[in-house]
């Protein structure tokens, strides 16, 4: 965008629809964290790093690969990794194809762990964010939320996984 077509300030219905998204992006983290750490001491962050690890092959990533998957700094990773893994649900081991590099793997407490906090994800994620729209607006939703995705950043986002399962133990 060029800068003379650029607004000075969000007036309006534009105004509106931003508060709006803003709203939603504050509220929605921590009524996202809220049912995982009643139920099982565990963020919406925390869980995200279970379910990538779980679609990943050999339930192993990268830091790296997995700070750019949670778009987090290294920093904020390693914190909440070295606290998952103090519960046995995570392990860090050097990448034997790069001995530069760190490999967190979910272990199968972890994914036991997953697989128990999942349905209540689910349920909240259901409850806060599809239930209140129709079909339509879901679809909608979706559309509105991949052209933000790639108006931020042209790689793409994240994609459902493949399912998950601890049969492969």
């Amino acid at each position: 965008m060029n800068g003379a077509s650029a607004p000075n300030r969000l007036t309006g219905d534009d105004l509106t629809t931003w508060a709006a998204l803003a709203t939603v992006l504050e509220w929605l983290p921590p009524a996202l964290d809220a049912p995982l750490v009643r139920g099982f001491d565990l963020t919406h962050f925390e869980y995200g790093i279970l379910f990538a690890l779980a679609d990943a092959p050999d339930r192993a990533l990268r830091m790296t690969v997995l700070a750019s998957y949670a778009n987090s700094s290294l920093s904020r990773l390693s914190r909440a990794i070295s606290r998952i893994e103090g519960r046995g649900w995570v392990q860090r081991t050097r990448d034997p194809l790069d001995g530069r590099s760190t490999l967190a793997t979910l272990t199968t407490a972890g994914l036991e762990m997953l697989e128990k906090a999942t349905p209540v994800q689910a349920q909240t994620v259901t409850e806060l964010v599809l239930e209140p729209l129709t079909n339509a607006q879901r679809g909608q939703l979706r559309e509105i939320s991949l052209r933000i995705q790639r108006a931020i950043r042209e790689q793409e986002g994240w994609q459902p996984p493949r399912p998950f399962s601890s049969e492969a133990d």
